[in-house]
This record gives C-alpha cells, sequence and structure tokens, in this order.
C-alpha cells in the first residue's frame, strides 16, 4: 500500500516518512525533492517565479504520476499538498493518508532550529511572528487534514509505533 503522510510544513513528515519507510522496507519519496529533481528549481524559486497558483498545479502532476506508480511506497507530501486541486481525495484513492498532528510550538522550535529559506510560505518569520503564522495556517488547514485515513498525535510520533498502525491499517 502507498502511505502518505500529510500535515503542517515542519511537522515531521519527511524525517518520519524516512524512518517508517525504513521499518516497511518500501522506497521513499518526498514529493517536493521529486519536484525540484524534474523541474531543475529548488520549491522555493518556483514558488517566487511561478506563484503559488502555477506551482499548485505543477506539484498536483507530480503527486498524480506517484499515485500511478506500481508498488508501495512511503510519501512525504509538501503542507499544502492535500489542501489544493482536490488532492485528499486523490491521496486517499491511491492509499493510506496520516495526518501527524504536532503542537503549533513545537513545530515553530523546529522551524527556528532549521534553514527558513527552505520554506517558501515562511520566508522571514521571526520568532515572535512564527507561531501565529502557524496557527493560522493550521485553521485554514485543518478541514483537509482531517479526512486523513489516521489521525496520529504527537505522543504517539516514534517510527515504530507507526510502522504498526500502518500494517494493522493494511488489514
Amino acid at each position: 500500500m502507498k502511505v502518505f503522510f500529510i500535515g503542517l510544513p515542519g511537522c515531521g513528515k519527511t524525517t518520519l516518512g524516512i524512518k517508517v519507510a525504513n521499518q516497511l522496507k518500501r522506497p521513499f519519496i518526498d514529493l517536493d525533492a521529486e519536484i525540484e529533481k524534474g523541474e531543475g528549481k529548488s520549491v522555493t524559486h518556483i514558488f517566487a517565479t511561478a506563484g503559488e497558483s502555477q506551482f499548485r498545479q505543477l506539484e498536483q502532476s507530480y503527486l498524480k504520476k506517484c499515485c500511478e506508480m506500481r508498488g508501495d511506497f512511503v510519501m512525504a507530501t509538501g503542507g499544502g499538498t492535500p489542501c489544493f486541486l482536490n488532492n485528499i481525495e486523490l491521496i486517499n484513492q491511491a492509499g493510506l493518508s496520516v495526518f501527524l498532528d504536532t503542537s503549533v510550538d513545537a513545530i515553530a522550535d523546529r522551524m527556528l532550529k532549521t534553514e527558513m529559506a527552505k520554506r517558501p510560505l515562511f520566508a522571514g518569520e521571526t520568532k515572535e511572528t512564527i507561531s501565529p503564522r502557524i496557527q493560522h495556517m493550521r485553521t485554514q488547514r485543518i478541514h483537509f487534514y482531517s479526512k486523513a485515513t489516521v489521525t496520529l498525535a504527537e505522543s504517539d510520533l516514534s517510527p515504530q509505533i507507526i510502522a504498526e498502525v500502518i500494517l494493522k491499517s493494511e488489514g
């Protein structure tokens, strides 16, 4: 089965996705990395030059290609991927979606420790502005994230637990 990690930027989709893919012995795909490889440009550059709307269309085309691939995999989607162009329905039809429900404070702490330039929607944010920005984004996107097949709270976010949940969900 194909497994798609969804959630806010900085919630741990890529970090946990790699670990869970290893646990399940499945290939790992980072959707943003696939886009960057295919387009020869960073997601940040695409956002800046083409705009979000064009990026979202490009993102969906890469998501569709991955959904049509044969075989199982674990994917980290972009934070906004499930929230645009009916992508959550596409994801749920193709496999199992797992919403990593991480607290705003934990995400803000992580983001401030990582290179913000890699996150186009958070460029220029500071310690004072990042938490309200993340909370606003969460409010806008929770409707889409709540359509996930499985929701895991922060306390459940160990690779072993997630792998067990996925295997049980697969039947």
